[in-house]
């Protein structure tokens, strides 16, 4: 590109220069032999004038008289009628300008000049047009490669960022060239590259979280058919086997929310749902792993509300509690249900150290972690309540009391107070 820029100026510049230049050569050459046929013509006139005036006084017309008046390069001839020939100068040989002039006496004048005078002359200027045009080639040269460079330079930079973007690396340049057009092309490639970075940035959440949230259902899926696996009991088996397949629902579930979150977080799908059989299946689905454990899962406060959301997601909310609290914290769990306003709240507290007073107002920031964990699980369990339009808050650091904040079916806001539900 660069060398079809520098030819396609270079060759206007050639064109311009031919076209003025031989123009300017013409004219300049008539001028200077329209000049040098005037300035011999005036010297003819002049001199017959001088003539004229010596006769009238009655001086005599020499030689030597008269090569005082005229240019020593030039040769004039002197005709009186009834005198000699008097003439001045050397005669010019080859082509000469010739100027003739008649006095009031009867005498003529005639002024010779040779033409090399003017071709030298022609030479000159030839030579200034040529200086001149050389000087303009060589500007524009000089602008061309400038020019080329700076609309060349661009588009490598544009074409280096195109490759970049192919390759995987989405980091947009921000960088402009004074060219409107090019900014444009520059605009665009760094528009394109935050919506490819921010794409990528999903993409590795949606694997990052779905990495963590599956990972749990997975483990007590695990555990459940490890014990139907041990027992012989066919009732067992059965029961095993139905909470088993609970699980393989609510793991369809994790999987069909993920993919719903990663398209679009606000998306939601809330219905008024049974809390207790919500926090029922967490407890019945976590128990073996505190058993396994050496510890306690426990349930209690208001029986009977419905609240507003999605089960699968309360379920995941409340599993990645439950799971914090199992990897963190210690002695007995309680899942404690009361009513606040008009919206139903899930308590999950333990009995172990708790948040560290540095991470109180961080817990909830992804890979903010306190025990070297991945620290995605309580900020998928904060984005998956928003999304229902609930809030999942630390309401107390030492001992932990986290809580789930839902919205009351409006039914049951009017309705009367439901029994406590005593610790199982």
């Amino acid at each position: 590109m660069r060398r079809r820029l520098i030819n396609s100026t270079l060759a206007v510049v050639l064109v311009v220069i031919a076209v003025f230049g031989v123009s300017l050569v013409i004219v300049e050459t008539r001028t200077i032999s329209s000049s040098a046929q005037e300035s011999v013509d005036s010297e003819a006139v002049r001199l017959v004038s001088i003539v004229d005036s010596r006769l009238l006084g009655g001086d005599n017309i020499t030689a030597k008289v008269l090569s005082e008046q005229i240019d020593q390069t030039r040769y004039a001839r002197i005709e009186i009628p009834g005198r000699p020939v008097v003439q001045i100068g050397e005669r010019p040989t080859g082509s000469v300008i010739r100027g003739k002039a008649t006095g009031e006496e009867g005498e003529t004048v005639i002024v010779e000049e040779a033409r090399s005078s003017v071709t030298r002359e022609v030479g000159r200027t030839l030579l200034i047009i040529g200086a001149v045009a050389l000087l303009a080639v060589i500007a524009a040269v000089l602008l061309a490669v400038r020019q080329a460079n700076k609309l060349a330079s661009p588009l490598t930079d544009l074409a280096e960022t195109a490759e970049r973007l192919g390759s995987g690396d989405p980091r947009p340049r921000h960088k402009r060239y004074g060219v409107p057009e090019l900014d444009r092309v520059a605009d665009v490639l760094d528009s394109s590259a935050e919506r490819i970075a921010r794409m990528l940035t999903a993409e590795r959440r949606l694997a990052a979280d779905a990495s963590h949230q599956l990972r749990t259902p997975l483990t007590a899926l695990s555990m459940r058919l490890e014990e139907i696996s041990a027992t012989d009991d066919l009732e067992s088996v059965k029961e095993e086997a139905m909470v088993a397949l609970t699980q393989v629902e609510r793991l369809t579930d994790v999987v069909e929310r993920l993919l719903t979150n990663a398209r679009d977080p606000r998306t939601g799908s809330a219905v008024a749902f049974d809390l207790d059989e919500v926090v029922k299946q967490q407890i019945e689905e976590w128990r073996p792993a505190y058993r396994s454990a050496g510890r306690a899962i426990v349930c209690s406060g208001r029986q009977g509300m419905r609240a507003v959301g999605t089960p699968g997601a309360v379920a995941q909310v409340l599993a990645a509690l439950i799971e914090n609290s199992l990897m963190h914290g210690g002695g007995t769990v309680a899942l404690r249900t009361r009513v606040t306003g008009n919206q139903a709240v899930i308590e999950v507290t333990d009995e172990g150290p708790g948040v560290p007073a540095d991470l109180g107002a961080r817990i909830f920031e992804r890979t903010i972690s306190g025990r070297n964990s991945t620290g995605i699980g309580l900020a998928v369990a904060r984005d998956l309540a928003e999304a229902d339009g609930g809030r999942l808050e630390l309401l107390q650091q030492q001992p932990p009391v986290f809580a789930l904040f839902l919205s009351r079916e409006a039914r049951n806001r009017k309705a009367s107070k439901s029994p406590e539900r005593p610790v199982r």
